[in-house]
């Protein structure tokens, strides 16, 4: 069985974890920013008009192309993980130490702060929260925890998996996917948020702060829930496959 690992400030503070946590920043600062700026682009390109079809696929598209990118540029540094919930997920599964975990968590807020800080500068705009519409505050919850079960439920398998083989080629592009699927299915009732650092960031520099714990509660469980069923259900039940030197006929 999977075993959650609290781990050491020696390991926290390695160079290697170092590099890590700037690598999310980065990372996080590059996906909040193409994220969050398509919302800005297509309310200034409709003077402010409510979200239709059209900009709807627009969000999403843009968010699955900034996360695949996010993801691949730091794949090979910190894991790629740009969201508080993905790191959850993974420490539930036993894959990161809570104590870096937290580290994590620390760069992927800041990353999203500063994009939107930067946005807020460069556009002169008002920067769009997440909130719900058309369904009550539990439902948004349900709504989160669903796709960012979703949405881990695609790292543990893609990429976390020790099996994953040749499929890991893929996991970004798969992590790219499911986000953009999960907005188009999420976003005209809870944002699809899916990701606290995405929520949060802009939530700072507006001072907007309704709702925005469902974009914590949410996700968490969500994360946990998929951290827990594959990490510890999938992965934690493999063993080696048997050694013989014969052979059935």
């Amino acid at each position: 069985m999977v075993k959650i690992a609290v781990g050491s400030f020696d390991d926290s503070f390695s160079v290697t974890s170092l590099k890590a946590y700037l690598a999310e920043f980065i990372a996080t600062l590059i996906f909040v920013f193409a994220g969050v700026g398509s919302a800005i682009a297509y309310n200034e390109l409709t003077a402010d008009a409510a979200l239709d079809a059209p900009g709807l696929v627009a969000v999403a598209v843009a968010h699955a192309f900034a996360l695949f990118v996010g993801v691949s540029i730091a794949a090979n540094i910190s894991g790629g993980h740009l969201n508080p919930a993905v790191t959850f997920g993974l420490a539930i599964g036993g894959n990161i130490t809570l104590l870096t975990g937290l580290f994590y968590w620390i760069a992927q807020l800041l990353g999203s702060i500063v994009a939107s800080l930067l946005l807020s500068y460069v556009t002169a705009k008002s920067i769009p929260t997440h909130g719900v519409a058309g369904i009550n505050a539990f439902a948004g919850v349900v709504f989160e925890i669903v796709v960012t079960f979703g949405l881990v439920y695609t790292v543990y398998a893609t990429a976390a998996d020790p099996k994953k083989g040749s499929l890991g080629t893929i996991a970004p592009i798969a992590i790219g996917f499911i986000v953009g699927a999960n907005i188009l299915a999420a976003g005209p009732f809870s944002g699809g948020s899916m990701n606290p650092a995405r929520s949060f960031g802009p939530a700072v520099v507006s001072g907007n702060f309704a709702d925005n714990w469902i974009y914590w509660v949410g996700p968490l469980i969500g994360g946990g829930l998929a951290g827990l069923i594959y990490g510890d259900v999938f992965i934690g039940s493999y063993s080696p496959a048997p050694v013989t030197e014969t052979y059935p006929p």
